[in-house]
């Protein structure tokens, strides 16, 4: 968490980025919903090995996962089951959890490698377009090489047998950091299949 509380936590948030563990908005987040956010991403860290055999580097947080649930990948409605392996806490402001889809597809393929896993975004705050904060847009390059560091002590704080880039743009950013990694297909727009068969390719060879 440390990795987290000096590198990621206190970057203000910007017209067209949003910092889910510093800020909030009022129209969609509870008022405590940043300390929430980071509860659940400690959470979330309680529960992986001490040592994750494989870290797994997304891109960005989307609109309806850790944008509000705080931890990579994940939606508060997947925080809120209590068969989830992750408990949380629910920081939006409506009537009902969200949901996302890329969510459900990754922890369908990867609950069966937990918790021999760490998985974090290369560009950990939320890219969306200026005044529409539940949008997504692809994160700029300087964006990404801002948090290079971040990305690199994660990987050396975990010392994985292998590490994921989970779709190009992460594949970029560790290929900046000078961390040898391996390609898999997000599984969003399309991509489960692949996903999921370049995850069992990926932990079929890790004992």
């Amino acid at each position: 968490m440390r990795i987290f509380e000096d590198g990621v936590f206190a970057v203000p948030s910007g017209a067209d980025v949003f910092n889910p563990y510093r800020d909030c908005n009022s129209d969609l987040d509870l008022d405590d919903a940043p300390r929430l956010r980071r509860l659940n991403l400690e959470s979330y860290v309680r529960t992986v090995a001490s040592t994750p055999r494989v870290v797994v580097v997304a891109e960005a947080p989307g609109p309806w996962g850790c944008r509000f649930s705080g931890v990579p990948i994940t939606s508060e409605s997947q925080l809120l089951d209590v068969s989830f392996p992750v408990d949380g806490r629910k920081t939006s402001r409506a009537s009902d959890a969200y949901s996302e889809y890329s969510a459900g597809i990754f922890w369908r393929v990867m609950l069966r490698f937990f918790p021999r896993f760490f998985v974090w975004n290369a560009f950990p705050l939320h890219p969306h377009r200026e005044g529409e904060p539940t949008t997504i847009r692809t994160p700029r390059t300087s964006e990404l090489r801002s948090f290079i560091e971040v990305t690199a002590a994660i990987v050396d704080a975990a010392g994985p047998v292998e590490v994921v880039a989970l779709g190009r743009k992460a594949e970029q950013q560790l290929g900046w950091a000078g961390i040898e990694s391996r390609y898999v297909r997000h599984p969003s727009q399309g991509g489960a299949v692949r996903f999921e068969q370049g995850m069992t390719e990926v932990f079929g060879g890790i004992s």
